[in-house]
């Protein structure tokens, strides 16, 4: 790992010297082998949870509710959820290995003590993790999507643009985790994930229509991100593109840029004092 880790990288601007070593490959190679060797396992058992619910709620559940409203038109109730579903998926694998599995490399494994002791920046390591949970978040939403397909409920041929679009929501996600694991100091911590993770799949539009709620509320749930999540995936699986789609896609493009430099300043701060 070590001698990945010193291989010679190309000569990066001077304005990023010091942050970028341009060898993110070597954190990306590291973490796919430990994915290979010890936790596929653990990779592979969630991607089911989305998929029990798709079973459940959109099979069992929507024989009985039948279609619901999507932008003026009727939707099957199982292809109204699957999208939503899809959209946790990615949210869910980002965030899991970006706090998770960072909490403890950063804390206990003291691996980035390690990787930061060689010739990689922080922004190698920030680009690095995120890109990994990029990765764990692609595993699911292609076989997700695998999922929807076969049992035909992606209703038009954009949804094949609702894998890329899974990609940004993880990015999103991966980068404002990896952030805010940054500032967390003992695995209490990481119960503030899990109370920021559960309303946001329980109200973001993921069962029901958002016009259930009074407006105060819906307006509360549209500044969550999961919420443009599902509505953007939403769009694509069925067909129904909106031009709201585009503000879905620059709240994602905030989310990365932030998350991605407030990650990098942090690691910079924690380990080159």
């Amino acid at each position: 790992m070590i001698d990945d880790l010193r291989a010679p990288a190309p000569k990066v601007p001077g304005p990023l010297r010091g942050l970028y070593g341009g060898n993110t490959r070597s954190v990306i190679a590291r973490g796919l082998r430990v994915i290979a060797r010890n936790n596929w396992l653990i990779v592979l058992t969630g991607f089911f949870e989305p998929v029990f619910y798709l079973l459940s709620m959109g099979l069992g559940l929507g024989a009985l509710i039948g279609a619901v409203e999507f932008y003026g038109n009727e939707v099957p109730y199982a292809a109204y959820i699957a999208p939503a579903l899809m959209a946790v998926s990615a949210m869910n694998g980002a965030l899991y290995d970006s706090t998770m599995n960072v909490f403890f490399r950063l804390r206990y494994g003291k691996l980035y003590d390690q990787m930061l002791s060689t010739s990689l920046g922080p922004l190698d390591v920030a680009l690095g993790e995120i890109a990994l949970a990029l990765f764990r978040g692609l595993l699911y939403a292609t076989g997700f999507m695998a999922v929807t397909t076969l049992l035909g409920l992606n209703l038009s041929w954009t949804a094949v643009l609702a894998i890329p679009a899974a990609l940004v929501v993880a990015f999103g996600f991966a980068a404002v985790g990896l952030a805010a694991t940054s500032f967390m100091k003992s695995f209490q911590h990481l119960d503030m994930v899990f109370f920021v993770m559960l309303p946001m799949f329980l109200l973001s539009a993921t069962f029901f229509p958002i016009t259930v709620y009074p407006e105060a509320v819906q307006w509360v749930i549209m500044a969550m991100p999961l919420w443009h999540a599902v509505d953007m995936i939403r769009q694509l699986t069925t067909g129904l593109i909106q031009p709201s789609i585009w503000g879905h896609l620059a709240y994602f493009g905030v989310m990365i840029a932030v998350g991605t430099t407030a990650a990098t300043a942090r690691l910079k701060a924690l380990f080159l004092r």
